[in-house]
């Protein structure tokens, strides 16, 4: 090396230190874990796909779901069961964000997407089945995941809740079919 080209690594190094000086990597902090869940459930309605199909729209459920169950629309305008709706329920102190992603009644293909901004979001896919003219299988997946670790007991709670709800959603869509018979297809 040439005594110019010394004195400009030199340099360079002296202007330049932290090309030249090996930097200690900072340490990697672990992420915190972050709770995540899928249960399903499955069951029959003695009616036929079309008759139980509508009562999986936000709008449709209101005849099953209780008093909890009160979206409010912000598209469309006015509130109807759609693919794209778009759509808001209060819990508690809570409001989350519903999406209507799937909505295909002839296929009885149902998918939302819910967040609870900052604690959880989910993932609820409804599939029904015709099991003959006049019997439906109905099942349901819900995929939670929460979005701060302050929220994994309530994502792990909801997550068994879901998992157990079966039976009282059979019973719910069941009273419902049978004291509306103006929801025939």
């Amino acid at each position: 090396m040439t005594p110019a080209l010394v004195a400009t690594a030199v340099a360079l190094s002296l202007a330049f230190p932290h090309f030249t000086t090996p930097q200690m990597a900072e340490p990697m902090q672990t992420p915190p874990h972050l709770a995540h869940v899928s249960n399903s459930f499955q069951f029959q309605l003695s009616s036929p796909l079309a008759r139980v199909a509508p009562l999986f729209g936000p709008e449709g459920e209101r005849c099953w779901a209780g008093q909890h169950w009160d979206p409010q629309f912000i598209h469309p305008q006015p509130a109807a069961d759609i693919q794209g709706a778009v759509f808001t329920v209060q819990h508690g102190p809570h409001t989350s964000l519903w999406i209507n992603t799937v909505f295909d009644l002839a296929a009885g293909r149902m998918q939302y997407v819910s967040v609870i901004p900052g604690l959880l979001v989910s993932l609820i896919d409804v599939r029904l089945t015709p099991v003959d003219p006049a019997r439906t299988t109905v099942e349901v997946t819900y995929a939670r995941t929460a979005l701060d670790s302050a929220a994994n007991d309530d994502v792990t709670a909801m997550g068994t809740g879901d998992h157990d709800s079966g039976p009282h959603r059979q019973q719910a869509i069941e009273a419902c079919l049978a004291t509306n018979p103006s929801r025939r297809p």
